[in-house]
């Protein structure tokens, strides 16, 4: 049985947001709200945990896993990016946007994509999410929580616990549901940007 953690979405609780990171570096795989829906999230070196996230979504090796930064300074440690790529995340951040850059040695070989030794970053606008990787101190393993056959995130936490069964140790409640689109997911790691997945954030300066 997963176990329910509240959390205040405009004003988290420094104590309820170190009991999310103690079920993390326990080694425990959470659900948590974002800016664009509920995702899944664990420590970067976490390979059961990784396995869990496989196994729940029904992931193969070209799925892009990624890491949630509380800022620009961290995400520079986990993706290379040059000064025009930079400008471009940094004018769409935070907000609803993953982007698929090429990772740097700080991140684990088992989390890049297969073929490009690509990973997704992003920073949310979303203060549980940042206060959850503040409190971590270092970026949040994370994927959407979009179950098999799903278009859309999960949005409610009652939902997550009757759907995945105690698959997740914990599950954050911010008291509502949050909204149900994924982020739209912009490839740059040939330099050139590429929508891949359109979601909740505008693609338009991208296209």
């Amino acid at each position: 049985m997963a176990r329910f953690i509240d959390i205040h979405p405009v004003n988290p609780q420094q104590r309820s947001v170190d009991q999310a990171v103690a079920v993390l570096v326990d080694g425990g795989l959470i659900a948590y709200p974002t800016d664009s829906g509920y995702a899944l999230g664990a420590q970067l070196g976490n390979a059961e945990a990784l396995d869990r996230i496989r196994s729940i979504r029904d992931l193969d090796s070209k799925h892009h896993f990624t890491l949630v930064c509380r800022d620009f300074s961290q995400l520079g440690q986990m993706v290379h990016v040059d000064n025009a790529v930079f400008r471009a995340v940094k004018a769409a951040t935070p907000g609803s946007y993953t982007f698929i850059l090429p990772a740097t040695r700080e991140v684990p070989r088992r989390l890049l994509q297969a073929k490009k030794k690509t990973v997704g970053v992003r920073i949310p606008d979303h203060r549980i999410s940042l206060a959850l990787v503040e409190a971590l101190g270092e970026p949040l393993l994370s994927t959407t929580l979009i179950l098999p056959g799903q278009e859309n995130a999960m949005t409610a936490a009652w939902e997550i616990n009757e759907e995945l069964d105690g698959r997740v140790d914990a599950i954050i409640d911010a008291g509502e549901d949050v909204p149900a689109e994924p982020t739209t997911v912009v490839d740059l790691s040939e330099g050139v940007a590429e929508v891949v997945r359109v979601g909740a954030g505008d693609p338009t300066p991208f296209e």
